[in-house]
């Protein structure tokens, strides 16, 4: 019984984060609900594009370009999230150990393939904002 209770005390500070998560988010949607200014008109109620009129049909079409830019994004964007944990594991092994090998080499792979994605988007054309 003990034991479970000190295995329960070491996620008290994530508990408290979380119940702190959940007040705030409440007393965001109540206090903007209670303290936020009324206003209806016929402009209020019509859908917010941007700051243009939505005009038109929504099945407009996009250069293919638009779709192949935001993956490049997107691949990096993981690449930078999945960089951090590593970072962090490799600086605790031991140097010159099979494992320090394993992990530079399998990050380097990773590198690799993005570099790759990068010189496919940039061949062809997608930077190009003609």
């Amino acid at each position: 019984m003990i034991f479970l209770a000190v295995e329960l005390e070491a996620y008290a500070p994530i508990g408290v984060l979380v119940v702190m998560a959940i007040l705030f988010a409440v007393a965001n949607l109540a206090l903007t609900h209670v303290l936020g200014p009324r206003r209806e008109g016929p402009a209020k109620g019509i859908a917010y594009e941007s700051g243009m009129n939505p005009i038109g049909s929504a099945r407009k079409r996009f250069n293919v370009r638009f779709y192949i830019l935001a993956m490049t994004f997107l691949v990096f964007d993981v690449e930078i999230i999945f960089l951090y944990p590593w970072a962090v594991t490799f600086s605790n092994l031991a140097p010159r150990s099979p494992e320090a090998g394993l992990f530079l080499g399998r990050i380097m792979f990773f590198i690799g393939t993005s570099i790759v994605a990068y010189v496919y988007a940039w061949r062809k054309g997608v930077f190009r904002w003609d």
